[in-house]
């Protein structure tokens, strides 16, 4: 049952704005600020234009205003023009994909920061079978996900039935109609997650699985599903799901992004100044990375009242990246390959982004001041030691059995001691590291599994996603021989120091590995740096945008368990990619890193 419903604002405030009393302008947009931005970013999930939809939404209903006569029916029509935006948005982004078939999969990338699912999970808090209906909203289609984005707020009581059928332009009763079929394909989804969830238990599925793409769409939202239903392993799970009405019951809106907020108070002449110079220049605000550059145009918006929306701007071409995978991406079917059981994984299937930053650390003056400073969850020193090293509280150190010379019962001894996990070989791929063929590494595993941990593969330092490289010869090996492979290990070093492109090459490579092993991965080594001559690193402040957006970005993806920036300490007489100097100050990237969740 829906929540007591929220009235919407005054009509005496609607009135005086209408009139155009600058101050009751301010008041009614931020009042209608979060209702759209709940509407839009939830029907798009978090869409790199979510904010230039709101964006036009709000110029729209600025310019209208003057001719609303029924007062009473302002939030109905504020409702009916997002709706309409949102389907507008949706045209043109297919009419595009249409004209530019190679660029698809780019346009199609969310926002990493702004998956509206992941948000819902994080922000809310939720857990269980709330946090299962989040994931499940990524396996609707793009009507069904506008009209769960409506409905959502009828549950909570910010919009009323006749909002919402007034905003699809159907009759109550087409509405409802329309409801119930898509509450049916939310809860069907739910089903698949649950059973994915579950997937280690079904054969069957399992090789289902390795035809997907990881990618959660309505066409393998109903393969899943015609499977789950005939399937006496799979339907056991499926078996106590809570209807879709009850799991939303007392669940809030989703807070603004913090760069909102400036509209909740009267903007300065100032800020107006500055916008308007911006927008007169053809800029258009994305929150993407800028939330207050967005909010100052919107303010703009509200200060000029009717200035003409700038001229769209064709968006820069992108590296084409794969979207997010779900959370439940089950493994390909293999033989068993936990003969020797590690001790139990003690992270949840989704990690909190807080627990996965990490950092590579070795020793340097004030190190451990500066591994104090850097608020990692984790660090390791390729070692199964670090001696001369203080872990601050809160933070983990991981062992690591280096190469075939540190596989002593001393070495292995340290790792058992130091906590659940174990990393291993370390580049082997590479003669100045590990130096080792896949026939040697494999060789010693047993060893390693011996220890008992939560076992990691060799980090390779490249071709994780390739068949037949280092990797996945080893894989095949450890699979041939039922030897136990917990999560992957991968390294990568980016030579484009362009933020956007960086970001999503390293995305699609971690997509790309996840894809092909269905294991979670951990990033150990990674930053801007060009080896295809010598060592070229990035400066100090694209380091810093690239550190800023790649975390966030990693927030986003569940399977990636664990990264590692590459590394903490820096030196102010030649280049690098450090967070700390040697007398415990912080670099540019090190300020990023603190301030990175």
């Amino acid at each position: 049952m829906a929540s007591q419903l929220r009235s919407g604002p005054d009509t005496a405030l609607v009135a005086a704005a209408r009139n155009g009393d600058q101050r009751a302008l301010d008041a009614l947009v931020a009042d209608s600020l979060p209702l759209l931005y709940n509407i839009v970013g939830r029907a798009l999930n978090g869409h790199t234009d979510v904010d230039d939809v709101v964006q036009e939404t709000l110029i729209r209903v600025v310019r209208g205003l003057p001719g609303l006569r029924d007062l009473s029916a302002y939030r109905s029509w504020l409702v009916a023009i997002a709706v309409r935006q949102v389907r507008d948005h949706e045209q043109d982004r297919r009419s595009e994909n249409h004209r530019t078939a190679d660029l698809d999969t780019a346009t199609e990338m969310p926002d990493p920061a702004s998956d509206f699912a992941m948000v819902t999970i994080l922000q809310l808090g939720l857990t269980d079978q709330r946090r299962e209906v989040a994931e499940a909203t990524r396996w609707l289609d793009n009507d069904d996900r506008a009209l769960l984005a409506l409905w959502w707020l009828e549950e909570t009581g910010e919009l009323g039935r006749a909002d919402l059928a007034g905003a699809l332009g159907l009759s109550p009763r087409h509405a409802a109609v329309r409801v119930q079929r898509m509450k049916e394909q939310v809860q069907t989804a739910h089903m698949v997650v649950r059973a994915l969830q579950n997937a280690a238990t079904c054969a069957e599925l399992r090789e289902i699985t390795w035809e997907w793409d990881a990618l959660p769409t309505p066409l393998w939202r109903k393969r899943f599903a015609r499977h789950i239903r005939d399937c006496r392993n799979c339907t056991p799970h499926t078996k106590g799901l809570i209807p879709l009405d009850r799991l939303l019951i007392g669940l809030p809106l989703i807070p603004i992004p913090i760069g909102y907020a400036l509209l909740t108070s009267p903007p300065s002449i100032e800020i107006a100044t500055v916008a308007a110079h911006t927008l007169s220049a053809g800029g258009k605000a994305a929150i993407a990375g800028a939330a207050g550059v967005a909010t100052i145009a919107i303010s703009t918006l509200v200060i000029t009242q009717l200035m003409p929306p700038p001229p769209k701007e064709s968006p820069p071409a992108q590296a084409i990246t794969t979207s997010a995978a779900p959370t439940f991406v089950p493994t390909r079917p293999s033989p068993t390959l936990d003969r020797v059981a590690p001790v139990p994984e003690p992270d949840p299937v989704v990690v909190a982004a807080s627990d996965k930053k990490g950092v590579a650390v070795w020793n340097a003056p004030n190190v451990s001041q500066g591994l104090a400073q850097a608020k990692a969850s984790w660090y390791y020193t390729w070692a199964s030691h670090h001696h001369g090293i203080d872990t601050p509280k809160n933070t983990r150190f991981i062992p690591m059995i280096r190469a075939a010379e540190n596989v002593t019962p001393q070495a292995l001894a340290e790792a058992k001691s130091a906590g659940p996990y174990l990393l291993s070989f370390n580049e082997p791929d590479l003669a100045a590291q590990a130096n080792m063929t896949v026939e040697e590494a494999l060789s010693h595993w047993p060893k390693l599994m011996e220890a008992g941990r939560v076992l990691g593969s060799p980090g390779v330092a490249f071709g994780g996603d390739q068949p037949g490289s280092w990797l996945d010869r080893f894989m095949k090996g450890a699979q041939a021989r039922d030897y136990r492979v917990d999560f992957i290990t991968l390294h990568w070093y980016g030579s484009d120091f362009r933020t956007q492109p960086a970001v999503s090459h390293l995305k699609s490579y971690l997509a790309a590995v996840h894809k092909r092993y269905g294991k979670p991965i951990w990033l150990t080594e990674y930053a801007l740096i060009d080896f295809s001559n010598g060592a070229t690193y990035a400066s100090d402040a694209e380091q810093a945008a690239f550190l800023t957006a790649s975390t966030k970005m990693l927030a986003t993806l569940p399977y990636v368990h664990r990264y590692a920036w590459f590394g903490l300490p820096a030196s102010k007489s030649k280049p690098g990619s450090g967070l700390f100097h040697e007398d415990g100050s912080a670099t540019e990237s090190g300020k990023a890193f603190q301030e990175a969740s």
